[in-house]
């Protein structure tokens, strides 16, 4: 039998790739922060990735169960709006223990097993962090942006010992994050003091982009994929956003103008 951990496993993109993996024959050890009820082929560990002693925990009970790993599947991630002269202390620290080093902490402890096993390791990054930063999801761009440089440096060392690191860069998914991202856009529109005309503009900017997502699913079956490929691409990218490519294609300061045209337009 063939053994995965999956990160952020108990809803959206790693619930839908642990439930995928598990049916196909894989046994998963799904690991969040939040209890789910167990499934067949999928054991749920209760695991905080902030916290390096419960990442060792979540080590402990998998070694009863294997020494060695073919997968870890990095999904855990928090998305945050704010502006980046607003956002707290705490706020922008939190989503970097998170997004970032919750993924490191997680390959450091887990990579005995991947070398082991000769296995992959797969990181979910975003479109974001190969597109220029916009405003208002600076903070989660930045998060992604550093974690996706992460990425590409543990693929370059750990290509030296032919273990395969692979990005995944996805655009829009239905998954609770998105209502996350809304309910961050609502609570920023409510305490901002400096942007509450061009923050309303920027939501309904944002709910009209919310219409190309696409099914966790079809992540899932992106995933599959990529482990049953003896020689994966480095990157993958699913559903990304013609709109922010194209917006990508234009200096940074046309992209201020931009911005400034639509987002401080006066109601009429």
């Amino acid at each position: 039998m063939k053994y995965v951990l999956i990160t952020g496993g108990a809803s959206g993109m790693g619930k839908s790739t642990a439930e995928k993996l598990a049916k196909e024959g894989y046994f998963v050890f799904s690991c969040d922060i939040k209890k789910c009820e167990e499934r067949e082929n999928i054991l749920q560990i209760q695991t905080d990735v902030t916290d390096m002693k419960s990442v060792e925990n979540a080590f402990d009970i998998v070694c009863k169960y294997t020494d060695k790993l073919d997968a870890v599947i990095n999904f855990a991630g928090i998305i945050m709006m704010n502006s980046l002269i607003e956002i707290s202390e705490e706020d922008f620290m939190r989503i970097f223990n998170i997004n970032l080093f919750g993924t490191y902490r997680v390959n450091k402890t887990f990579f005995p097993m991947i070398e082991k096993g000769k296995g992959k390791i797969i990181i979910t990054t975003s479109e974001l962090a190969k597109n220029k930063i916009l405003p208002f999801n600076a903070i989660y761009s930045i998060s992604k942006k550093a974690l996706d440089a992460y990425a590409q440096g543990l693929t370059m060392e750990l290509g030296l010992l032919d273990i395969p690191v692979i990005t995944l860069r996805p655009g829009a998914v239905e998954t609770p994050i998105l209502n996350d991202s809304n309910k961050a856009m609502n609570d920023l529109h409510s305490n901002t003091t400096l942007f509450q005309n061009s923050i309303n503009k920027f939501k309904s900017i944002v709910d009209n982009e919310q219409g190309g997502t696409i099914p966790s699913s079809k992540i899932a079956d992106l995933v599959y994929k990529i482990l049953n490929k003896k020689k994966p691409k480095v990157a993958y990218a699913k559903n990304t956003s013609i709109k922010l490519k194209m917006l990508n294609l234009v200096s940074t300061k046309m992209q201020i103008k931009i911005l400034k045209t639509i987002l401080n337009k006066k109601e009429s």
